[in-house]
C-alpha cells in the first residue's frame, strides 16, 4: 500500500504520521515477541500478527473516499499492535526453516513473496489508474480489494506448518520454540542489543530501512497517478530480480563466505551511495521547479529511475541485514531473539523516518539528505562486523562456501575425531 506513495493518498503528510504511529508501536510489539512465542507459539505468533493490516488498509479507504482522518491513525494503531508481532515471526521462520546453506536463496524467496504483494498491488492501481496523468490521489477501489486480501491472512496463517514437522533435506528438525521465562527472554534479548556486533549494524540497518519513507514520498510528491502506479509495480519487479540475484550469490559454496559477505558488502553501499548522490542532486532541484512528471512526459525517465534503483537498493540491503544476523545467531533461540531485535530495530528507524517525513521541507528534501549523510555513517562500523564473517578466532580466512557448509564439513571432520577450525563470528565483548 505505502508503494502506492504514501499509501496512495494525495499529499504524504497525514499517511507518514500514521505510519510513523504504526512503527512505533511495532518497536514495542517486537520487543516483546520472543515472550509471545513462549506463550503461542510461532505459528501462533504469526496468525496474530496479521490481524491488523486490514483495518489498517481500511482506515486508508474511509479517507481516501469520504475524508476521514480519525480511522487511518486508529487503523494504524491496531497495525502496529499486531504486525510488529509478524515481523518478527516471519523473519524468525524465513531464517530457521531452510537448511544453512540454502538459506541466502530462501531469504531472497521470502522477500520475493513480500514484494509480491506490491507487485499485485502495483498491478491493480495500475489498472484501476492508466488513464489519469494528473497529480492526486488514486481511486478508492483499489484499497478494497487489498482489505479482501488482508482479511485472508489468519485463515492463510494456519496453513504453517509447526516448525518440529518440518522436514529439511539436512535431515535436522527445526527448533524454533521459545521454552525459557518470558521475562529471561526479554532481558536477553535486551542483552543482545547491547552487544559490540548488533550496535555496529544498528546504523546499516537504519540507512537500508529510514529510505522506505523517502523514496515513496518522492513518488508521492513527483508523479502523477498512473507515474505512481507504474512505479509501485515495476520497482517491486526489479527488486525481485535484484533480491534474488544476491540471495543466490551469498549461498555459493565455491566462493568463500569471507569473499561473498565481503564483496556483497561493497557493492551495496557503493551502488547506494551513488543512488543517493543521484537523488540528492534532483531533489534540490525540484525543490525550486516543483514538476509533477508522467511517463509522457520530457525528462520522465531521469527522475523515475532513482525511485525504482531505491526500492532494489531496499531489498538488497535487507536481504543483507537477515544475512548478518544470521551469521550473528549461535542457537535456535538466538534466531527469535536476533529477528526480534532487527524488526524493532528496523521499526525505530521507520518510525523516525516517516514521522519526519510526515514535516513538507523534510518530505521534499530533507529525508534525502539525512538518509544520505545515516549511510556516509553508517557503512565503517558495519565493516568491522562483516570483516569477522568467515574468519576464525585468530582473524584467519576459512575456506568452507557457506555457513551450512561450514556446519556440514565441521560434522563429517568430528565424525572422522579431527577438532575442526572455528568458524562462528568472533568479537570482543
Amino acid at each position: 500500500m505505502n508503494s502506492l506513495g504514501a499509501g496512495g493518498a494525495e499529499k504524504p503528510n497525514l499517511v507518514n504520521t500514521a505510519n510513523a504511529l504504526t512503527f512505533c508501536l511495532m518497536v514495542v510489539t517486537c520487543y516483546f515477541s520472543s515472550a509471545i512465542v513462549h506463550y503461542i507459539g510461532i505459528k501462533g505468533a504469526l496468525i496474530f500478527g496479521t490481524l491488523g493490516y486490514a483495518p489498517y488498509a481500511a482506515g486508508l479507504y474511509t479517507n481516501n473516499r469520504y475524508g476521514t482522518e480519525w480511522f487511518v491513525d486508529f487503523g494504524a494503531a491496531l497495525c502496529g499492535l499486531s504486525a510488529g508481532v509478524f515481523w518478527s515471526a516471519e523473519a524468525a521462520i524465513a531464517i530457521a526453516y531452510p537448511e544453512p546453506y540454502n538459506r541466502g536463496k530462501v531469504l531472497g524467496y521470502w522477500l520475493t513473496y513480500r514484494l509480491a504483494g506490491q507487485i499485485l498491488g502495483g498491478a491493480i492501481n495500475l489498472g484501476l489508474n492508466a488513464h489519469d496523468n494528473q497529480a492526486g490521489k488514486v481511486s478508492y477501489t483499489v484499497y478494497l480489494i487489498f482489505i479482501a486480501l488482508q482479511c485472508t491472512g489468519p485463515f492463510v496463517a494456519l496453513l504453517l506448518n509447526k516448525p518440529e514437522k518440518v522436514e529439511r533435506t539436512d535431515g535436522k528438525k527445526v527448533q524454533l520454540s521459545i521454552l525459557n521465562n518470558p521475562w529471561y527472554e526479554i532481558r536477553k534479548t535486551q542483552q543482545l542489543f547491547f552487544t559490540p556486533k548488533f550496535l555496529l549494524v544498528v546504523l546499516f540497518i537504519g540507512q537500508a530501512v529510514y529510505s522506505e519513507a523517502v523514496y515513496f514520498t518522492y513518488l508521492d510528491l513527483w508523479f502523477t497517478v498512473r507515474a505512481r502506479a507504474l512505479g509501485s509495480f515495476l520497482s517491486g519487479i526489479v527488486a525481485v530480480i535484484c533480491g534474488n540475484i544476491l540471495g543466490h550469490y551469498l549461498d555459493r559454496a565455491s566462493i568463500s563466505l569471507r569473499v561473498r559477505s565481503r564483496s556483497s558488502f561493497a557493492v551495496i553501499v557503493t551502488l547506494q551511495g551513488a543512488w543517493w548522490l543521484w537523488t540528492t542532486i534532483l531533489v534540490t532541484k525540484f525543490r525550486h521547479t516543483q514538476p509533477t512528471y508522467d511517463w509522457a512526459s520530457s525528462g520522465f525517465g531521469h527522475a523515475f529511475a532513482p525511485y525504482v534503483l531505491l526500492c532494489a537498493g531496499f531489498q538488497m540491503n535487507y536481504l543483507f541485514c537477515y544475512f548478518i544476523i544470521s551469521n550473528f545467531a549461535e542457537d535456535p533461540q538466538d534466531v527469535i531473539r536476533y529477528a526480534s531485535l532487527l524488526r524493532g530495530t528496523e521499526s525505530a528507524w521507520q518510525a523516525v523516518s516517516y514521522g519526519l517525513n510526515s514535516i513538507t521541507i523534510i518530505g521534499e528534501v530533507g529525508g534525502v539528505y539525512l538518509n544520505f549523510a545515516l549511510w556516509t555513517l553508517a557503512v565503517a562500523p558495519a565493516w568491522l562486523a562483516v570483516r569477522h564473517f568467515g574468519v576464525d578466532v585468530q582473524g584467519v580466512a576459512v575456506d568452507f562456501g557457506t555457513t551450512g557448509s561450514e556446519e556440514k564439513v565441521a560434522g563429517e571432520v568430528e565424525s572422522e575425531g579431527k577438532v575442526p577450525a572455528t568458524t562462528s563470528t568472533s568479537f570482543s565483548d
